[in-house]
């Protein structure tokens, strides 16, 4: 091999392999697992006074975010934001962030979250379940310049159940 076939390898290789990386953290974000730290103790309630997610990395390489936030949303209405910092995550291996919930109108979240707790462990429907959304919003930068954002909208029942969840595939 000549001199300027060396040198055009390397530059391929120098170019791709950060974009490569990028597009791993994209998938590994997308496979990530969570759960609300302690299985089976998750309620709305604990969210909004903040507290521990427990992340598992289910992929042979290592993922990390900038920022995830569990946005939630009552008619409509956004009543309050859990945001998680910065994670980087093992291959394989699931580790336990600290989380803050903010809300301008934190009573009024909390009402709401204490009365979907109440529901969905089989009380009374006082107000409807069908109108809480949660939206899980993760920020993860493309050769940490270019910003990637994944939303997945889900019902509040079914992020209560993927917050209480026994197993997850780090387990």
């Amino acid at each position: 091999m000549n001199k300027h076939t060396i040198i055009t390898i390397t530059a391929i290789i120098v170019i791709v392999i950060p974009f490569a990386v990028s597009g791993l953290n994209i998938i590994g974000i997308q496979q990530m697992e969570y759960r609300w730290n302690g299985p089976g103790t998750f309620s709305f309630f604990t969210l909004s006074n903040s507290g521990n997610m427990e992340f598992c990395n289910a992929t042979p390489f290592w993922t990390s975010f900038k920022k995830l936030e569990v946005k939630t949303f009552y008619e409509a209405k956004h009543i309050g934001t859990f945001t998680v910092k910065p994670l980087t995550i093992n291959p394989f291996s699931s580790t336990i962030q600290d989380g803050v919930f903010s809300s301008e109108e934190i009573v009024s979240a909390q009402h709401i979250f204490m009365s979907m707790d109440f529901e969905f462990d089989g009380g009374d429907i006082r107000l409807d379940p069908n109108n809480l959304i949660v939206v899980i919003h993760t920020e993860t930068p493309i050769i940490g310049i270019i910003p990637y954002a994944s939303n997945i909208q889900i019902s509040g029942f079914d992020f209560d159940k993927m917050m209480n969840v026994e197993d997850l595939s780090c387990d």
